[in-house]
């Protein structure tokens, strides 16, 4: 019971962030900024610490990585704030408020305060509107982001745990439905970075998002090969970073979304019986989520389960290739004739 409340429960969250990607003001970019966040800190420390640091036992590199896993906060607040039209000297101030506090925190109240930002600057003259940013935001941002941190621990944070917990009880189905949607989100605007992230997710489950997410880059490629999605610049920036062409994804979702659902299910089921761990959460993407897990496990292992998923990940791209074969395919939102 616990595995399907954490599944239900996640997809509840998905539903939210969907929404507030398409219909928030700025959602969209608030969300790639969050994303990008992820990768600036989490996975910054991952490869520094985990990957180079650990391997190699220097200590400077582990220091490196531990330094920047903990500015999350403050890296995430000074994306959004910028991403969100703030200047780059009021963006930075407000970072700063969300020293030692963390992504969802620095997401939310930089979200909230950079309204506000953007009414000083335009109706406050320049030079004095950073005054108000420093004595007004600056405490506003942090009350925000420590009063919304309890809430996230009890929440999102728990939603991970629960998903961590349950993994135990049943592998195989908390594998084949967080594979299957890791996948999915990593070819969504929403980004399988930030819904790890979100959710903090460690040890098998984020084993499963990493390589799962690994594996959509083979789903991916042979899909818009195949089906003539793109020209051959978009397949290999589907492969290595899906969210690079979100425009022909949501522009064909049903061959796109299927088959990595189903890609990434049946390599999650795999995966969750691995006996891999991630302990770098936000690290579901293709490239970076399989250099992270030699940190955390034998090479040999990495090797052996990253050829399986690519095999399981391949067979099923053309398999999905072949059953859309006749599927009218459209290069954008906005081409409703299916040329390309």
């Amino acid at each position: 019971m616990e595995q399907i409340t954490g599944i239900l429960l996640l997809l509840v969250i998905l539903v939210f962030f969907t929404i507030f990607t398409y219909y928030a003001p700025y959602g969209a970019d608030v969300m790639g900024a969050l994303a990008g966040a992820a990768i600036a800190t989490f996975l910054v420390e991952a490869l520094q610490r985990f990957v180079i640091g650990d391997i190699f036992g220097i200590e400077f590199f582990q220091e490196t990585g531990l330094e920047a896993g903990l500015l999350s906060g403050v890296i995430v607040a000074f994306l959004v704030a910028l991403t969100m039209k703030v200047n780059a000297q009021n963006s930075a101030i407000i970072a700063v408020s969300m020293g030692g506090l963390g992504l969802i925190p620095g997401l939310i109240a930089a979200y909230i305060v950079s309204f506000v930002a953007k009414f000083f600057e335009k109706k406050i003259p320049n030079g004095l509107d950073f005054i108000l940013v420093v004595i007004l935001l600056v405490p506003l941002t942090r009350l925000i982001g420590m009063g919304i941190s309890p809430l996230v621990d009890a929440s999102l944070l728990q939603i991970g745990t629960i998903i961590e917990t349950a993994t135990d009880t049943s592998p195989l189905i908390m594998g084949l439905m967080l594979g299957g949607i890791i996948t999915v989100v990593g070819t969504s605007p929403l980004s399988s970075m930030a819904l790890t992230a979100l959710l903090g997710l460690t040890g098998i489950p984020m084993a499963v998002g990493s390589l799962a997410a690994f594996g959509s880059a083979f789903i991916n490629s042979v899909i818009f090969h195949k089906l003539k999605i793109g020209d051959l610049k978009s397949v290999i920036s589907v492969a290595i970073e899906p969210l690079s062409k979100a425009d022909l994804v949501s522009a064909n979702p049903i061959p796109v979304y299927a088959t990595n659902f189903i890609g990434g299910a049946l390599s999650g089921m795999v995966i969750a019986y691995s006996g891999l761990i991630n302990d770098a959460p936000g690290t579901a993407t293709p490239t970076a989520g399989l250099l992270v897990l030699f940190g955390f496990n034998p090479a040999s292992q990495v090797v052996l389960y990253a050829v399986i998923v690519a095999v399981i990940s391949g067979i099923t791209g053309f398999i999905g290739s072949y059953i859309f074969r006749n599927y009218r395919v459209r290069k954008s939102d906005f081409d409703a004739t299916g040329k390309l």
